[in-house]
């Protein structure tokens, strides 16, 4: 039968993963198959959730509310950054994602929302906030996860050996 999904498992799968008009956002297209730590908060929880239990094979369409997505939208105006305080080398672009500190210091992930020559707007809202996502999921391997994999909380490549 095989393995099936469960915390400590690595599960290898293809998506596309659609917004509600069934435009495409995004897909392991070319690529090919993507590994994730089944447990360890690598995807989101809507669509793990569902992925619970399943086994190579398995396909799934999956619709994942923005709860248990990306989150609801804050719909806060971005911030404005000066362009100044990053790299001047730095390839800056909307939908990237930074590691910013808030005012207590703590990690935090903001995404750039908008860039112009002086000033970068970025927003804590991740790109896909507020927006059901669908899923269309098929599992290509269940295995078990090493004991480096499950110590970083994330996959070593598909078969685990890979650096890093």
């Amino acid at each position: 039968m095989g393995d099936t999904l469960s915390k400590g498992k690595v599960g290898i799968f293809t998506y596309t993963l659609s917004n509600s008009d069934k435009e495409e956002i995004d897909s392991s297209g070319e690529e090919g198959p993507v590994p994730y730590l089944h447990g360890f908060d690598n995807l989101v929880t809507g669509l793990e959730t569902e992925m619970e239990g399943k086994r190579a094979g398995d396909k799934l369409s999956v619709i994942v509310s923005p709860e248990e997505g990306y989150g609801v939208a804050t719909n806060q105006k971005p911030v404005m950054v000066k362009r100044d305080v990053f790299p001047e080398d730095a390839e800056l672009f909307p939908g990237l994602m930074l590691g910013a500190e808030d005012e207590q210091g703590q990690p935090m992930a903001v995404w750039i929302k908008h860039v112009e020559p002086d000033i970068i707007y970025v927003s804590t809202d991740h790109p896909l906030a507020g927006m059901e996502l669908h899923y269309d999921v098929e599992i290509v391997d269940v295995r078990d996860a090493t004991q480096e994999e499950i110590a970083n909380g994330h996959p070593s490549g598909l078969e685990g050996t890979q650096e890093g």
